[in-house]
């Protein structure tokens, strides 16, 4: 069976690799083969048992190309997974209002379409938090992810952007984010996402400082009913949670698009990783 991972185009600033080649090697010890190709190439997906978009990094930043490609899977009759419905679901961070209304403890956003003074103002006095964090409704790795005092200027950057605003969260420069795994619906692993000093994000690229831990107590039974709302079953899928204001767990994304699945933190997720894609691989065939 042949596996094709979507990862970045060549001119992609940030260093991928390290995400790739665990995942790529995961999916050949299952006993699948695996090819890459960069996310914006028009090739076709024909001859592919399964798609895979685990590093279609920088999709937000070409919004359109990623849209009219997931219109690809859909034409072409690619066997993707995550399937489309879901990745698209999944491209606009809009998806937590609608986790809220359906009773999931997320972290109070507010989505503007046009970000301003007003719009900051509003959410001030409606979450009666003076600090905010404003992020692109569609982003990743923090793109366009701004912590703003009650002093600061609206960033000139993001400007009349759609966006979604939240209260700052006092535990992130302590706690961080706990991002949960889980394959094919099952719980993998956990880890610890925690910002260096003077940061308060929490990537790779400012420095996060990643290590496996065990599952906050709730977490998984928060993180399991997050999933349960997502519009289909999934191949993988990563919470991400935190500790609100209020001191009780909070989802903060739900990454079932490309994100890092941190398979280098012990040889289990691999195997269970490897797994569930060759599973995938098995029911699309069927």
């Amino acid at each position: 069976m042949r596996v094709l991972i979507l990862v970045p185009p060549a001119d992609y600033h940030t260093e991928w690799r390290w995400a790739f080649e665990p995942q790529a090697q995961a999916i050949v010890d299952a006993g699948l083969t695996v090819e890459h190709m960069p996310w914006t190439e028009s090739r076709t997906f024909a001859g592919y048992d399964l798609v895979l978009p685990l590093v279609a990094w920088g999709y937000h930043t070409r919004f359109a190309d990623w849209l009219a490609l997931l219109d690809r899977f859909d034409s072409e009759g690619a066997r993707v997974a995550n399937p489309v419905e879901i990745l698209r679901w999944n491209s606009d961070k809009a998806y937590l209002s609608e986790l809220c209304d359906k009773g999931i403890p997320t972290v109070p956003s507010l989505a503007f379409a046009s970000l301003s003074e007003q719009a900051l103002a509003l959410a001030r006095e409606q979450f009666s938090c003076a600090e905010l964090v404003v992020k692109p409704t569609v982003s990743a790795s923090a793109f366009g992810t701004f912590r703003l005092g009650p002093g600061d200027p609206l960033p000139e950057q993001v400007r009349g952007w759609r966006m979604l605003v939240q209260p700052w969260l006092d535990a992130i420069t302590e706690s961080g984010e706990y991002s949960l795994i889980y394959f094919g619906g099952s719980f993998s692993h956990a880890v610890s996402k925690v910002p260096i000093a003077g940061e308060f994000r929490v990537q790779p690229e400012y420095g996060g400082i990643i290590q496996k831990c065990d599952p906050p107590t709730g977490s998984m039974e928060l993180a399991e009913a997050a999933l349960r709302e997502a519009p289909g079953a999934t191949t993988y899928a990563r919470v991400d949670i935190v500790v609100g204001n209020d001191g009780d767990l909070q989802v903060i994304e739900l990454e079932l698009i490309e994100p890092a699945l941190f398979l280098d933190r012990e040889p289990k997720p691999c195997a269970a990783f490897g797994a569930a894609v060759r599973s995938a691989c098995e029911c699309a065939a069927e």
